[in-house]
C-alpha cells in the first residue's frame, strides 16, 4: 500500500509538473507575440514589406523555443517565396525592403535574395528601399529598388570590400604549443591560421583574387540598379562613405526620409489619399490554390547545411549547424524509396568537414543515381559548397551556383596541437606508456616524428588523388585539368563557371527549374517541393540546446560573441572539437568581411 501511494505521489508531481509547463509556454508564447500569425488578412491594396536581417537562414531556425511559438519565418526561402507569389497576386501593388543589419561574411544568400527583388520587378510593380543604416551589403541589396531612401542622420558607409583573416601561431608560441599540421594542395590555407603568423604568397594570391571578384560583383550590381557605369560607382566607393545629403547628390539614394514618411514620398503606398496597409512577409498568405483535380508533380530539396561531421546532425553553439553523415543518409535513402519524387535538388551551404563523413554522403548520393538513373540530382550552392562541400556537390547532374558562392577548396590536411609544452609551463608533467612504434601518432603530448609525418602524407595524398578522380569524372575533365584549379584552391561562383567547377549561375529556383526541365515538366507548371530533413522533434532540439554546444557555448563567451574575430577563432579551433583525432579533413579556411 505504502508503495502504491509513493508511486501515486510522483505521478501527480509529474502531472503538475507537465500543467505547470504547459501554462508557462503559453504565457511565453502570448508574451513573444503569438497572438498575431500567419493568415492576416490582406486587402485590395496592400504592400508587402521584407525585412532581411542578421545572417540569413536557408531555413526557418529549428530552435526549442520554435517547437512552440511561431515567429513567422524570417529565412531565405520565405522571403523569396513571398516575392514569387506576390508577383502575381493582384492585391500586392509594391513591395517595401527594409535591410536591417545583414551580419553573413557571406554574399551567396544576399545574391539570390537580391535576385528575388529584381524579378519582382519584372511583374511591373515597384520595390522601395529604406535604409536605417547603409552598409556595403545593405546597400547592394537596396540598389536591386526603383526607389532607396536613407535616413537622414544616417549616413552611407559605401567603402568597397575587406577580408581579414585570423592567425593563431603567436597565440600558440605563447602558451607553449605547437600546431602539427599536414596540407595537401599549395592553396589549402585552413592549417595557416593554425601555423602562420601570416599570408603565405598563395594565400595572399587567393584572397586578393576573391576579394577582387566580390568587389567587382559589388560594383557591378549597384552599376545596374542605379543606371550608372561600373567606372561611376568604382569613383564613388573610392570617394565613401556618405553622409545622407551627399549620398543624394551623387545618385546613389533617391531621397533622406523617416520611415513614417515613405507614405507621402511614394505614390503607392497610397490609395485615394489613404496609405495602403503594410503586410509582413512573415504574415502573409496568399490564399490557397484552389481545388486540384490531380497531384502536383514532387521534386525533393535536401538541404545540406552546416560543417560535415561523422555521425547525427545537431548544432554547435560556435560553428552552427552540423550536418551528420548518418542523418543525411537516412534523408537520402527516403527520397530513393519514395517513388512519388520525380528528381531532387541538393542544396548545400557547408564549408566542408569530415572527409570520411563526405565520402559517406557521396556514397549515397551515388547510389540513388545508380538505382534511379532517370531521376536527376541538381545541386544549388548557397553561400559555401567548399572543400567537402564540394566533394558531396560531385553527386550532381548538374550545378548552380551565385556568383559570390565561396566553392572549390579541392584539398585536405590533417594534424595536432600539441600542448605538452603547456602543460609543462603550469607544472603539469605526463608520462606515456607506449605498445606500438606509432601507438602516440596522434598524441597531443609530442609532435609527429618524420617517419610517422610521411605515413600521414602519404594518407592524405591517396585522398587528395581520388578526390581529383571524382572531380575529373563528375566534370568531364581529365586529372591534371582539374588540379590545375585545386590545391586547396577557393573560387567564387563565377570564378568556378568559368574553370567548369560549377554548370550555371543562379538559385534554389533556378535549380528546381533544372530539375523539371530533365524531368519533362512544363516550365509554367508548379511542383510540390518535398523538404528534407524533417523538423526535430522537441527532444532532439534539447539536446543539441544543452548537449553537444554547451562546451563550445563556454569557448564562445570566452571569446566574446559569435562575430568577426571571435567567430574566426571558434572556426579555427573546430578540427580540435567537432572531428575525431587524425581525422583528414576536407574543410575550407575562414575569413571574416567587413
Amino acid at each position: 500500500m505504502t508503495l502504491r501511494r509513493g508511486v501515486g505521489f510522483v505521478l501527480a508531481l509529474i502531472g503538475l509538473a507537465a500543467v505547470v509547463s504547459v501554462a508557462a509556454l503559453v504565457v511565453l508564447y502570448l508574451a513573444v507575440g503569438g497572438g498575431v500569425g500567419r493568415g492576416t488578412r490582406v486587402p485590395s491594396a496592400a504592400a508587402l514589406v521584407l525585412r532581411p536581417a542578421g545572417e540569413l537562414q536557408e531555413l526557418a531556425p529549428d530552435s526549442v523555443v520554435g517547437q512552440f511559438v511561431d515567429r513567422g519565418d524570417d529565412s531565405l526561402r520565405s522571403f523569396v517565396s513571398a516575392l514569387r507569389r506576390a508577383k502575381t497576386d493582384p492585391r500586392i501593388t509594391s513591395v517595401v525592403l527594409l535591410p536591417g543589419s545583414l551580419d553573413s561574411p557571406y554574399w551567396g544568400k544576399l545574391q539570390e535574395l537580391r535576385e528575388a527583388v529584381l524579378d519582382f520587378r519584372r511583374s511591373g510593380k515597384p520595390v522601395t528601399a529604406f535604409l536605417e543604416f547603409g552598409g556595403d551589403r545593405e546597400y547592394y541589396l537596396a540598389s536591386a529598388a526603383e526607389k532607396v531612401y536613407l535616413l537622414p542622420s544616417s549616413s552611407l558607409d559605401l567603402t568597397g570590400v575587406a577580408n581579414y583573416e585570423i592567425f593563431l601561431r603567436g597565440v600558440f608560441d605563447k602558451i607553449g604549443a605547437y600546431p602539427d599540421f599536414i596540407h595537401v594542395g599549395d592553396y589549402k590555407t585552413a592549417t595557416n591560421q593554425l601555423t602562420e603568423t601570416g599570408m603565405t604568397p598563395e594565400h595572399r594570391e587567393m584572397a586578393e583574387a576573391l576579394t577582387r571578384d566580390m568587389f567587382e560583383q559589388l560594383l557591378g550590381g549597384i552599376a545596374d540598379g542605379r543606371h550608372k557605369t561600373v567606372g561611376q560607382v568604382r569613383a564613388l566607393v573610392d570617394d565613401g562613405p556618405f553622409l545622407a545629403d551627399a549620398a543624394v547628390k551623387a545618385g546613389l539614394v533617391d531621397g533622406v526620409a523617416y520611415q513614417d514618411q515613405l507614405d507621402d514620398l511614394v505614390p503607392v503606398l497610397q490609395r485615394d489619399g489613404e496609405a495602403v496597409k503594410w503586410i509582413e512577409a512573415e504574415d502573409y498568405d496568399p490564399g490557397g490554390d484552389g481545388v486540384r483535380l490531380r497531384r502536383r508533380p514532387r521534386i525533393a530539396v535536401l538541404y545540406a547545411v552546416g560543417t560535415i561531421v561523422s555521425g547525427r546532425s545537431g548544432f554547435d553553439a560556435t560553428d552552427g549547424d552540423l550536418i551528420g553523415s548518418d542523418s543525411i543518409v537516412e534523408d537520402i535513402r527516403r527520397i530513393r524509396d519514395d517513388r512519388s519524387i520525380r528528381g531532387i535538388v541538393l542544396r548545400i551551404d557547408s564549408p566542408g568537414g569530415s572527409s570520411v563523413a563526405s565520402d559517406v554522403i557521396l556514397r549515397e548520393l551515388m547510389l540513388t543515381k545508380e538505382r534511379d538513373p532517370e531521376r536527376p540530382i541538381v545541386v544549388s550552392m548557397s553561400d559555401l559548397a567548399a572543400s567537402g562541400g564540394y566533394y558531396i556537390a560531385l553527386a550532381g547532374d548538374e550545378i548552380f551556383a551565385q556568383p559570390g558562392t565561396l566553392t572549390g577548396s579541392i584539398g585536405i590536411f590533417t594534424g595536432k596541437i600539441v600542448y605538452g609544452g603547456t602543460l609543462g609551463k603550469v607544472g603539469v608533467t605526463a608520462e606515456p606508456v607506449l605498445q606500438g612504434v606509432n601507438a602516440d601518432i596522434y598524441s597531443p603530448l609530442s609532435r609527429f616524428t618524420p617517419a610517422q609525418r610521411e605515413k600521414v602524407r602519404v594518407l592524405l595524398r591517396d585522398f587528395y588523388e581520388e578526390f581529383l578522380e571524382l572531380t575529373a569524372t563528375a566534370r568531364k575533365k581529365t586529372r591534371d585539368e582539374v588540379h590545375a584549379v585545386a590545391q586547396g584552391r577557393v573560387w567564387t561562383g563565377a570564378q568556378a563557371k568559368e574553370r567548369g567547377l560549377v554548370d550555371q549561375l543562379g538559385g534554389l529556383d533556378a535549380a528546381i527549374e533544372a530539375v523539371k526541365e530533365r524531368v519533362g515538366v512544363r516550365p509554367e507548371e508548379t511542383v510540390e517541393t518535398v523538404i528534407y530533413p524533417r523538423r526535430r522533434t522537441l527532444y532532439e532540439a534539447l539536446s543539441d540546446q544543452f548537449g553537444r554546444s554547451s562546451a563550445s557555448a563556454s569557448l564562445l563567451g570566452v571569446l566574446g560573441g559569435g562575430r568577426g574575430p571571435a567567430r574566426a577563432i571558434a572556426a579555427a579551433t573546430a578540427p580540435g572539437r567537432l572531428f575525431r583525432r587524425g581525422e583528414p579533413l576536407a574543410l575550407m579556411p575562414f575569413a571574416f568581411v567587413r
